[in-house]
């Protein structure tokens, strides 16, 4: 099971102008062939298949937890491209082509078919396909599979960045170097260990250090690119049997911490009327939360939701 926390893995401000044209870029790093739902998809489709665990359960849980981080990483992507479209439509009467400064859009699914919001698509938006899940159950062949899919995810990453300047881009992007580099390590240790190959001499892919990249600073200071964490409070605790020895950056050792990461606030985006979004208008549904919670007494699902919207009805307790 994945208990799901409401934040971001890390503080993301809203930024003050839209990019559609490099939010179209961010969308392949969520729905390509290597983007986030890959990344998760694939790690979780392995744990959930993998035979035999308990026998070499070190493997299993190194994969079921890269997993799960990647979920918060598919998060931390669509918002991020939400962040960049916020504020490209000028909003307005429906029949005052309120889309028209869009035009023409990047990426006409962002706006059509998802209202002005990250579709599970790539940048041609192209649906993310099933077919993008490799599995075969061999443990070996699976670990290659998940270190070339991290180095291919590492190499998209990068030219994204060389594509955009927008700081919540960028933002994300620094991040994401420095927590990819550690599941591809992770991966390469796992295959050393196993077959005595020295994996890790094959990194960087592409041979640019993340201490390049400004925006890996903050997050290599705190000591994250030697950081493996644990989702779970109860389980996963052999991840210290994979997850060992030195970084091969700094030479320094590398650690198993209780995760998830500290993170920061999900962002509110503003409604944006001229796609409907939510449809209907906060006072309408303070209204219709009102009703509800006069005909339920107040209890339960509808009568929190009422509170949320600062609304008590005849029968509340």
């Amino acid at each position: 099971m994945i208990l799901r926390v409401d934040r971001l893995q890390i503080e993301m401000d809203m930024p003050e102008q839209p990019d559609p044209a490099a939010a179209s870029a961010v969308q392949e790093l969520l729905g390509g062939r290597f983007g986030e739902m890959s990344t998760f998809m694939n790690y979780t489709f392995q744990s959930w298949n993998f035979r035999g665990r308990e026998k070499v359960r070190p493997y299993y849980e190194l994969i079921a937890n890269i997993g799960t981080e990647e979920y918060g990483h598919v998060e931390l992507v669509a918002s991020t491209i939400n962040g960049m479209l916020t504020g490209s439509s000028s909003g307005g009467d429906v029949t005052d082509t309120p889309l028209k400064g869009v035009m023409p859009p990047p990426n006409p699914h962002q706006f059509i078919v998802n209202g002005q919001s990250a579709p599970v698509a790539n940048s041609l938006g192209q649906p993310w396909q099933g077919d993008y899940v490799f599995n075969s159950g061999d443990l070996v062949l699976d670990l290659l599979h998940n270190f070339f899919l991290e180095c291919g995810a590492r190499t998209h990453k990068i030219r994204v960045y060389e594509m955009t300047d927008h700081p919540i881009a960028r933002q994300m992007l620094g991040y994401l170097f420095v927590r990819g580099g550690v599941h591809a390590l992770a991966y390469a240790k796992a295959l050393e260990e196993l077959t005595g190959a020295t994996v890790s001499k094959l990194l960087n892919i592409p041979n640019v250090p993340n201490s390049k990249f400004p925006e890996t600073r903050q997050w290599e200071d705190r000591g994250l690119h030697r950081t493996l964490y644990r989702f779970s409070e109860t389980d996963f605790h052999n991840l210290g049997a994979v997850w060992t020895g030195t970084h091969p950056d700094d030479g320094q050792e590398v650690s198993v911490e209780q995760g998830p990461p500290p993170g920061g606030q999900a962002a509110d985006f503003p409604e944006s009327p001229e796609h409907f979004a939510p449809g209907y208008d906060p006072g309408e549904l303070a209204e219709i939360a009102k009703r509800m919670m006069d005909g339920a007494g107040g209890a339960g699902f509808v009568g929190r939701a009422a509170e949320k919207l600062g609304v008590k009805g005849d029968g509340a307790q």
